[in-house]
């Protein structure tokens, strides 16, 4: 799946009116990390396990960094060909007509429009790429007359898989492990992050990280959206360990 980056409000794992990108420390190396690759023309590689928010922080740093049309994200969902790598990046970068039949012919008309101004790609999920896929972004990224900055965003799997590319890997300017909030982090940043968190007791949050976020945006996100409604059928002001074994029993 192809498109230029997602509108803001998609950025939430589920619909939950209120809630705020907050700012933790992995955010703001990844916007550092982010902006010395684009300045640089070079490769990284976002990683980590699923729901930490490495999507959400490459995409929220991309809003500030760089104009919507230098950027392109590619979205993959299974193992694709190379051929249909190909295809993807011609409908991202929006040529006209129809695909070339021939590999060559087709290559070089990628080449070409990669060499019409800097551009931004993102390949996410990009553990699901093979080493042919690989050695094919390699390829036009090494194009001297290509101008491209490419951002592989995946899951754990996606270090062991660019590891065992040693051109890619030899190319990888940055490398970016995200992990789950530390417990700290949890307290620092969740009560920023929705309206029912602001007032809560740390001990709550706590407890509500213990026993079923356990440091991961994306459980935070379920989690919230549960205590939020709730909250709202009960009428209770704010979120206690009562309200949140209900909000538990719906996770399972």
């Amino acid at each position: 799946m192809t498109s230029h980056l997602p509108p803001p409000p998609t950025d939430q794992y589920v619909h939950l009116p209120e809630a705020r990108l907050v700012t933790t420390r992995a955010l703001l190396t990844a916007r550092e990390n982010i902006a010395d690759t684009i300045e640089a023309r070079a490769m990284m590689c976002v990683h980590g396990g699923a729901g930490f928010g490495k999507t959400v922080a490459v995409t929220s740093c991309l809003r500030e960094l760089e104009p919507e049309e230098d950027i392109r994200r590619i979205t993959f969902h299974a193992r694709p060909t190379t051929r249909a790598v190909r295809h993807e990046l011609f409908t991202a970068l929006e040529l006209p007509g129809q695909p070339p039949r021939y590999t060559g012919e087709f290559d070089n008309l990628l080449k070409i429009a990669l060499a019409t101004r800097p551009l931004t790609i993102v390949f996410d999920e990009a553990q699901w790429l093979s080493s042919d896929q690989l050695e094919y972004i390699r390829y036009l990224w090494d194009d001297p007359r290509t101008q491209l900055a490419v951002i592989f965003v995946g899951g754990e799997g996606c270090h062991a898989t660019l590891r065992k590319e040693p051109m890619l890997s030899s190319r990888i300017f940055i490398w970016q492990h995200f992990t789950h909030l530390t417990p700290a982090e949890v307290l620092d940043v969740i009560p920023l992050y929705h309206p029912i968190w602001t007032n809560a007791d740390p001990d709550t949050i706590a407890y509500a990280d213990q026993h079923a976020a356990h440091g991961n945006f994306r459980n935070w996100a379920r989690l919230t959206k549960h205590t939020h409604r709730a909250l709202t059928r009960t009428g209770r002001p704010r979120a206690d360990q009562e309200v949140l074994r209900w909000a538990f029993s719906r996770l399972g």
